[in-house]
C-alpha cells in the first residue's frame, strides 16, 4: 500500500536528573537528532521513576520543537476530566506540542502496588471508551454533557482551550481487536501493540508482534475507522520497537537476531520480519522501514521502547535520511 504519512521518530523520556540542566540538555539532544517526540510512560512500578504530566511540563520549558507525548496515560489512574484539564493546559504552555496518548491500563504490578482494583479487560475497555469520549468532548468549543455507565459530566466547559484545534492529536495504542477498533474510531494516531491481557511483557508478547499478526491488528484499526465513517488511510500508524540496533554489518545483525531468537524461543527469521524489531546496518534499516510503510502503512516509530536500550546516536543517519519524508 502507499502511505501519505511522513516518517516520524520518537524516543522514551529519560528520567529527570539533578542538576536539571543536564536533563534538559539530554532532551535538546533529541531535538538535534531530529526526533519528533519524546514519550513519557505512566507506570508506578517496573523501574519507572516519574509522573508523566509533570515531567512533560518540565520538558516543555527545556525544549522548543520536540512534541510531548504521553505513552500512554492509564485510564484507571486518572479521571478523564483531569486528563483533559492537564493536557489542554500543557498544550497551551508548550505552544501546541502535546500528543495525548491514552490507554485502558494493563500492568498488573501497578494495580497491585497502588491498591487499584484490576477489573476484567472488558470492563476496563468499556470504561476507557467512555473516558475517550469525555476527554474529546471537553476539548470542544463550549459546555459539554455526558452520561455513561462509568462517567457523568454536566455542562462542563473544558478550559483552557488548546492551541491545537480541534484538539491535540489523540494517540490510542492496543493489541486486541476491541481496543484497536476503538482506536480506529477515535484516535488520530494508532499504536500497534502486543496483546497485554497477561498484564506483563514476555515471550508471548514478542511472538504476538510477527508481521502477520501486526498486519491483522492494523486491519482491526482500519475496520474501526471505516465503520465510523472515517478514512482508514487518514490513520497514522505507530509501533514501538522492543529490539532496535544499528549494526556494523549484516552478519552482526544476523548474529544478534539468532541470539534473541534463542532467548525468546522465536524463529530469528520471524523476529527479523517483525515490525517491532529493527536490526541491521543503516542502509538495511532505511530499506526495511520504507518497505514496512509501503506494505503496512507504519510511519511513526518509537525507537527505544524495549530491551536492550539502543544507542540513539547510532540511529542519527537513519533519522536524517527518513524524518519528514
Amino acid at each position: 500500500m502507499t502511505c501519505a504519512h511522513p516518517f516520524r521518530f520518537a524516543a522514551t523520556m529519560p528520567a529527570p536528573i539533578r542538576p536539571v540542566a543536564e536533563w534538559g540538555a539530554a532532551l535538546r539532544r533529541f531535538e538535534d537528532l531530529g526526533l519528533w517526540s519524546v514519550v513519557a510512560a505512566d507506570h508506578f512500578t517496573g523501574g519507572y521513576t516519574f509522573e508523566p504530566m509533570v515531567a512533560l511540563t518540565a520538558a516543555a520549558g527545556a525544549t522548543t520543537t520536540l512534541r510531548l507525548q504521553t505513552g500512554v496515560l492509564g485510564n484507571d489512574y486518572r479521571h478523564p476530566v483531569l486528563v483533559h484539564r492537564m493536557a489542554s493546559l500543557l498544550d497551551v504552555v508548550s505552544d501546541g506540542r502535546v500528543v495525548l496518548g491514552l490507554g485502558a491500563g494493563w500492568m498488573t504490578t501497578d494495580y497491585e502496588a497502588a491498591g487499584i482494583p484490576l477489573d476484567p479487560p472488558g470492563v476496563r475497555v468499556s470504561r476507557f471508551a467512555e473516558a475517550v469520549a469525555v476527554v474529546k468532548g471537553l476539548f470542544g468549543p463550549g459546555p459539554f454533557d455526558f452520561g455513561g455507565e462509568y462517567y457523568e459530566v454536566h455542562a462542563l466547559d473544558g478550559l483552557p482551550k488548546p492551541v491545537q484545534q480541534p484538539h491535540p492529536p489523540v494517540f490510542v495504542g492496543g493489541g486486541s481487536p476491541r481496543v484497536l477498533r476503538l482506536a480506529g474510531r477515535e484516535a488520530d494516531i494508532v499504536g500497534i501493540n502486543a496483546s497485554l491481557r497477561a498484564g506483563e511483557l514476555g515471550g508471548d508478547a514478542v511472538r504476538d508482534l510477527s508481521f502477520a499478526r501486526v498486519a491483522e491488528k492494523i486491519t482491526w484499526a482500519r475496520d474501526g475507522a471505516a465503520a465510523a465513517g472515517r478514512d482508514p488511510d487518514a490513520l497514522e500508524l505507530e509501533i514501538n520497537h522492543w529490539l532496535a540496533k544499528v549494526t556494523p554489518s549484516a552478519a552482526a545483525a544476523t548474529d544478534l537476531l539468532e541470539r534473541m531468537g534463542t532467548r525468546f524461543e522465536a524463529d530469528p527469521a520471524v523476529l527479523a520480519a517483525s515490525p517491532s524489531v529493527l536490526v541491521g546496518t543503516v542502509a538495511q534499516i532505511v530499506d526495511t522501514l520504507g518497505a514496512r510503510r509501503e506494505e503496512l502503512g507504519i510511519s511513526y516509530l518509537q525507537l527505544d521502547a524495549g530491551f536492550p536500550t539502543p544507542d540513539l546516536d547510532a540511529f542519527a543517519p537513519v533519522i536524517e535520511i527518513l524524518a519528514g519524508t
